[in-house]
């Protein structure tokens, strides 16, 4: 399946990248029993897991803090930020699968979900193509 990068304006112009930059944004949908949440997430090749704010987890119905406790950081030089791990479905282009997702308060509000190793990667092969503003998922066998 491919999806094309999502183009995002940026709120002043920069001598490196222009107006706008490309980002390998694609939608997913979350479930949890009956419940669906479409979300916009970034393939994060660099994400050790995939994190979602925690508010779509509550919104599913999730005790998010009763989830199981992992610990992260970034790029940034503070760490200590928190996730809370739980079992979910995720849907990408049609394709259903099982995984743990980590919901945490420690992410930006209204900011996008993070697609990671665990949870995503493990099952696609990627192919970025970051020219021809696309990326393309194939499924891995389960």
């Amino acid at each position: 399946m491919k999806f094309s990068y999502r183009k995002l304006s940026l709120p002043r112009r920069s001598d490196y990248f222009g107006t706008s930059i490309l980002k390998p944004i694609i939608p997913v949908k979350v479930i949890v029993g009956g419940k669906t949440v479409n979300y916009s997430a970034l393939i994060d090749s660099g994400a050790d897991f995939c994190i979602f704010d925690a508010e779509i987890g509550e919104y599913l119905g999730l005790d998010v803090k009763n989830g199981r406790r992992e610990e992260f950081g970034g790029i940034q030089a503070r760490g200590g930020a928190v996730a809370f791990l739980h079992d979910i479905v995720l849907e990408i282009g049609g394709f259903k699968y099982k995984t743990a997702i980590g919901f945490s308060y420690d992410i930006a509000k209204r900011g996008l979900g993070v697609l990671g190793q665990k949870g995503f990667f493990e099952y696609f092969k990627v192919i970025f193509d970051y020219v021809g503003e696309e990326v393309e998922l194939r499924e891995k066998p389960i």
